[in-house]
């Protein structure tokens, strides 16, 4: 079983900045690929950044250039900076990663979310 934690989260005004992170512990043979999803209220979860254990990431279009993730592997731990924060970025954010178990299958895993509220 792997348990993910974030923390983080908060609220800031518009072109404000705020840093995620999340830790994985438990019982584990690696973490592979670690991400952040969002969700505002009544929309559908969406992509915000993935980055591989080699540390090659990936963004929505929506946070090119204002959101940076990044990962110790060391620590199991992916972050989040999340700059020039804009209204719309409001939502609760969830850490995801993918977590190989001891018989050598890969499962996903979720955090339970941390919110983000960013204010006009």
């Amino acid at each position: 079983q792997v348990q993910l934690v974030e923390s983080g989260g908060g609220l800031v005004q518009a072109g404000g900045s705020l840093r995620l992170s999340c830790a994985a512990s438990g019982s584990f043979r690696s973490i592979g690929t670690m991400g952040w999803y969002r969700q505002a209220p009544g929309k559908q979860r969406d992509l915000v950044a993935l980055i591989t254990n080699g540390g090659s990431a990936n963004y929505a279009d929506s946070v090119k250039g204002r959101f940076t993730i990044s990962r110790d592997n060391a620590k199991n731990t992916v972050y989040l900076q999340m700059n020039s924060l804009k209204p719309e970025d409001t939502a609760v954010y969830y850490c995801n990663a993918d977590a190989s178990a001891a018989w050598g299958g890969w499962l996903p895993y979720w955090g339970r979310g941390t919110q983000v509220t960013v204010s006009s």
